[in-house]
């Protein structure tokens, strides 16, 4: 049954407090150590695509944002930087885990069986084409600043 209007008004609306929620939670991520940020933009863009498409195209222009996201959006790709970020932070996240919450035998090689999964999962996502990486002007892990402006 296709939605009617103000159903599909109401589902925007939705999508788009998840995209702004989700936007918040990439802010604090990106302050706090312990929580990530790229999965929350990325979970926005995808909110913001179903909500405003206004939003959207600003995120995927966004230079600190867009070229990952088009990366992920386009081939599923990761750049080695944030492989190595990721994978490094899921790691300080275990240890942190074992010295600070002291777990059981089975809870802490659960938990640490699941962080490893996920690192291995990152570990083994392409890395972006070169081609796509030349078109949004980065190297492939840092983007680069346009020179400034004279006159």
């Amino acid at each position: 049954m296709p939605d009617t209007g103000w159903q599909a008004r109401w589902r925007r609306r939705l999508y788009f407090a998840c995209g702004l929620a989700c936007l918040g939670l990439a802010v604090l991520g990106a302050v706090l150590p312990v929580m990530p940020s790229t999965v929350f933009v990325i979970l926005a863009a995808s909110c913001f695509g179903r909500a405003s498409p206004r939003w959207e195209a600003w995120l995927l222009r966004h230079p600190r944002y867009g070229p990952a996201l088009v990366a992920w959006r386009e081939e599923g790709a990761i750049s080695r930087r944030g492989k190595c970020f990721a994978v490094g932070g899921i790691t300080l996240g275990a240890v942190m885990f074992w010295w600070g919450a002291n777990p059981g035998g089975w809870l802490g090689g659960a938990v640490t069986a699941g962080m490893a999964a996920c690192a291995a999962w990152l570990a083994t996502r392409p890395a972006p084409s070169a081609t796509r990486l030349r078109g949004a002007g980065c190297d492939g892990d840092t983007p680069q600043r346009a020179p400034a402006r004279t006159g």
